[in-house]
């Protein structure tokens, strides 16, 4: 079964968010238009809209008005992504070139402005302060998760504490946003509006964790980039975490394989293996499925209507994936 199957009745009103995005990254300059649109057709599983469209159906749902959170909240992603590609230098993303690879870095960090600016541009259709409040709240954490995984790469000695709180704030924090701007939209309760912000959040941090997993088990035609390219660049996910906190000499080994400076060299074979062989990958398992049961929990108190069931879904379906 796809993701997209567990929401089919929210196909024509996705289909018109794919329609807005399109034109909500129309440019003047070719350039900026040209890399706007190569991003946008790279695909995505949209993920955030549908958790805005899903959490809307707990209030007075009117395409119309949520299509404006919905939108500008993946063009927000969809912003955050390109300035990633740039910090990690990376070629590829879902198995295509990135804008930074396209054109060059310059171009990139412009363009990836340039769509943060058309979110901020779609928020202005709301009056409700609080909406401006929350998405502004949301932009500035995931800017300091961005400093903050710079400021860690290649440090070999983080804690699970810093793990977790980068990507709360990289990842689990818009989806949290998603969930919590899609109830406030649609004039949901504030109860719900708050068990819905729980959900997503507790969801993203699961969603994370196993994306960090699939970086040393996935394909690299699974992937769209090699095996292990997180910890290559540098960044220590939840598995190679923990396979360093339990073995010194696999984090001295992991430490001083990484120190080349031409990356292409080296072997990443014995390091997945290493990862693979200490547990991390169980252990990162275990935590996302803590995550999810927190996620299932906080649906309790929401009417029992089939959006309820299409989140309890794709909660189920996240953390079964493999790619």
């Amino acid at each position: 079964m796809k993701l997209a199957d567990l929401y089919l009745f929210l196909k024509s009103d996705i289909e018109k968010i794919e329609k807005e995005l399109e034109n909500a990254v129309q440019a003047k300059h070719p350039i900026l238009q040209e890399a706007s649109l190569h991003l946008l057709q790279a695909g995505g599983k949209r993920i955030r809209p549908v958790f805005v469209l899903l959490s809307a159906k707990f209030g007075t749902y009117d395409i119309e008005r949520i299509k404006q959170i919905a939108v500008a909240l993946e063009l927000i992603h969809m912003a955050s992504l390109v300035h990633d590609d740039v910090i990690d230098n990376a070629d590829l993303r879902r198995g295509k070139s990135t804008i930074k690879a396209q054109w060059d870095n310059r171009v990139a960090m412009y363009t990836g402005d340039y769509i943060f600016a058309k979110a901020i541009e779609r928020t202005a259709y709301f009056q409700n302060e609080d909406i401006h409040k929350i998405i502004s709240g949301a932009m500035n954490e995931m800017c300091l998760g961005e400093i903050e995984q710079i400021r860690d790469q290649y440090n070999w000695h983080q804690n699970l504490k810093t793990y977790l709180r980068r990507i709360k704030r990289k990842t689990a924090l818009l989806i949290a946003v998603s969930c919590q701007l899609g109830a406030v939209s649609a004039g949901a309760s504030a109860k719900d509006q708050s068990r819905l912000y729980h959900y997503g959040y507790n969801v993203g941090m699961s969603y994370q964790i196993i994306d960090d997993i699939l970086d040393f088990t996935g394909s690299e035609k699974e992937l769209g980039k090699p095996a292990g390219d997180d910890l290559l660049q540098g960044n220590i996910t939840l598995p190679a975490l923990y396979a360093m906190c339990h073995n010194a000499e696999d984090k001295k080994f992991i430490s001083d394989m990484l120190k080349k400076e031409n990356k292409t060299e080296v072997d990443m074979a014995p390091l997945l293996d290493i990862v693979k062989q200490s547990g991390g990958i169980e252990y990162s398992k275990e935590l996302s499925k803590k995550y999810l049961n927190r996620a299932f929990q906080s649906l309790d108190g929401l009417s029992d209507i089939s959006a309820k069931k299409s989140l309890l879904d794709i909660a189920k379906y996240i953390g079964s994936r493999n790619s």
